[in-house]
Formats: C-alpha cells, structure tokens, sequence
C-alpha cells in the first residue's frame, strides 16, 4: 500500500513539474504582452520604455515603467491597487510628466459582473481619467465630495478605483523627489534654508 501511494504521488508530481515546466514561458510571455498592452493605452506616445523600477511608498513597493521619446521622460505607467466590493482592483495608471492621469488600464479585479465589473466597460467611467488632473480635481467619488463620476450602484468599486489612481499620484511624487503626507496625500514641500544675515 504504501509502495503503490508513493509511485501515485510521484506520477502526480512528475505531472505537475512537467506541466508547469511547458507552461511557465507560455505564461510569462502572456504576461509580459499584457503589460506592454497596458502601458502603450496609459502614457503618451514613446520610443522606448524602461525595465520594470519599483518605488517605495509608506513601507509598500509599487512597480513602474519610464515611458521614454528623444531621450527624455514623457510619462510613467504605474501599477497601483485598491480593495474593492470583491477584491482588489489592479490598476496600470499613466501619468505625463507634469503628474496629469493621461489614461488607465484596469490589470485585474473581481468585482461583481453587471456592476462593478463594469469599471472595465463603462465608457463615461473609463473616459474621465483622461486628463484627470488631480493637482485641480478632488481624487474621490462625488458622493464624497470628490470630483469623479461614480459608477451607477457601484460606490465601492468607483472608490477603490479612485483609491488606485490617488495611490498611483502619490507614488509619481515620490519619484520625483515630492515628499507625500501619508495620513492625508497631500504633497509637502521640502523646507526652504533660511537665509544667512550678514
């Protein structure tokens, strides 16, 4: 008996380790073509496009990508998250360089179809990112006060989308040597030297 479950399980395994052996480039050139999908729809036109960078905001590292053209930065595609009605919304946010939304892409979630799902499909939803400039505009929900359309009867997903995006603006600062108030979002310029009197 134990003979005949040790050959089953390594069968099984043998099984696995082969299946994922014939998968693993398959997926990760899918994946790798996904992205690149993603960041050609959120920044403005470009030659090149670095590696993946990752920033460091309050302890949490959020990848992203310097979309370059005539050697010069003209935006960057970063990936931010937010919990939504049933999990995280994955979000891929271009910004130009001057921290203006140019588009969004929405990577992954799992929010209910029919409604929250339709953070992906709902045109006047998904077109209001572009341009977004959150140094004039509220990054929250009208229902809060904000100045972004919510979805019909999807509040939390609008929020978490929202979320995202604000998370995406804080991790742009923070590339850019902007230093983040973490309790409220809100940029904190670095203090001026005083001037020696003579």
């Amino acid at each position: 008996m134990v003979a005949v479950l040790s050959l089953t399980c390594l069968l099984c395994s043998a099984i696995l380790g082969g299946a994922y052996a014939l998968t693993k480039e398959p997926i990760e050139k899918a994946a790798a073509d996904k992205t690149a999908r993603s960041i050609a729809l959120v920044v403005p036109e470009f030659d090149s496009v670095s590696e993946e960078k990752a920033a460091i905001l309050d302890g949490k590292e959020y990848k992203y990508y310097e979309a370059v053209r005539d050697g010069a930065p003209v935006g960057y595609a970063i990936v931010s998250k937010a919990g939504g009605f049933g999990g995280d919304i994955v979000l891929m946010v271009g910004l130009d360089t001057a921290g203006v939304v140019c588009n969004t892409s929405v990577l992954s979630h799992s929010e209910t179809p029919g409604l929250g799902a339709k953070c992906t499909s709902d045109e006047g939803f998904i077109a209001q990112w572009k341009g977004f400039d959150p140094s004039v505009k509220i990054l929250s929900v009208k229902k809060d006060g904000g100045d972004v359309d919510a979805i019909t009867a999807s509040t939390i997903t609008s929020r978490a989308y929202a979320k995202a995006v604000g998370t995406a603006v804080d991790v742009f600062k923070s590339i850019n040597g902007v230093k983040v108030d973490a309790s409220t979002g809100a940029s904190v310029k670095p203090m001026e030297e005083p001037e020696n009197e003579q």
